[in-house]
């Protein structure tokens, strides 16, 4: 189904362009889902925030949060969502290292899914050490993706390894977009963090990549180093790299959401939420961003991706944010 299938039927249209897609394989997808400890009571957490049943994580996962998802954009001021895979950690020299990760959502699912509803558009993730990397590349673009999702420091990717700049220029061709993770992470293990750093960035960029550094290089936890600047100094070096600002309402994100809004730097945002990661604007309100009547109101609407554009929307970011992914990515018109 083209794209301009969509609700609205007509350009430009709002998209989110960081939304995760889950799988636990009951249906027969391949997918898995090994949650432990902290990453088991934070994801009891999200489908418990989403409305979701309790025993979703054991029935049939992708349907049940599919249908979900679907609900809530139909219901929402967005027109679609880039539906993310999501890799499997790999050795450098290529093998899948499954005891390291802690879910798998294959290509696949989020490629069918996308070819039955217009809300959707396909984000894949392959690892550019893969042995089936460059044929993969090209199955996925057949089929309609828009878009290759990465977490550089959760999946064990150095960016600048020169042996993958073949996968670099063939996406560059293709008009590809590469989503990277930067910053800090906690919602997934972190496999080597010095790989958060966007300066990785380089080579992908280097090869006429369009790159989106996910969160901006922003810190996630206390501890984590704060990539920002060093991020905010590569726009002005390279053109061809932007950044989403999802998750950054929330309360260990926002530090640098108003920074987003500086003349220099919002013509290169896109919107993304990083759904189903909680929307929580309690600090925008502390820090006196938003009025306390305002905060609460917004913080009060159940859907949560409609709750994060609002927010977003209510600290003056333009309408071009939400909009300039429909000019950017690979879409059906």
């Amino acid at each position: 189904m083209d794209f301009c299938d969509s609700k609205r039927n007509q350009f430009p249209v709002r998209i989110d362009v960081h939304v995760h897609m889950v799988s636990n394989g009951v249906a027969g997808s391949r997918g898995w889902l090994h949650l432990k400890g902290w990453h088991r009571a934070l994801a009891g957490f999200m489908v418990r925030q989403l409305g979701m049943p309790a025993t979703a994580l054991e029935d049939d996962l992708e349907k049940i949060y599919a249908d979900n998802l679907l609900r809530l954009i139909r219901e929402s001021s967005l027109d679609a969502v880039v539906l993310l895979a999501h890799e499997r950690v790999h050795d450098s020299d290529g093998i899948p290292r499954n005891d390291l990760g802690s879910m798998f959502v294959p290509n696949d699912v989020v490629l069918d899914l996308a070819r039955q509803h217009s809300e959707f558009l396909a984000g894949v993730s392959i690892h550019p050490a893969r042995r089936d990397v460059l044929d993969e590349l090209d199955r996925c673009i057949a089929n309609g993706a828009v878009l290759m999702k990465c977490l550089p420091n959760c999946k064990n990717i150095d960016m600048s390894d020169r042996r993958y700049i073949p996968f670099w220029r063939k996406m560059a061709d293709a008009r590809l977009l590469l989503l990277a993770h930067t910053g800090g992470e906690h919602t997934v293990p972190i496999v080597d963090k010095k790989f958060a750093d966007p300066l990785f960035l380089r080579t992908p960029l280097e090869c006429g990549e369009l790159v989106i550094a996910a969160h901006c290089g922003t810190s996630s936890g206390a501890f984590d180093r704060d990539y920002f600047d060093d991020w905010v100094a590569m726009l002005q070096e390279f053109p061809n790299l932007y950044g989403d600002i999802s998750a950054m309402v929330s309360l260990n994100r926002c530090r640098h959401l108003h920074d987003c809004r500086r003349n220099e730097i919002q013509p290169r945002i896109l919107h993304g939420s990083d759904f189903p990661v909680p929307v929580l604007g309690h600090r925008l309100w502390l820090n006196q961003s938003l009025d306390g009547q305002l905060f609460r109101r917004i913080q009060k609407i159940d859907n949560p991706l409609e709750r994060d554009f609002r927010f977003k929307q209510a600290l003056g970011f333009s309408d071009q944010m939400f909009t300039r992914a429909a000019e950017l990515l690979r879409l059906a018109r």
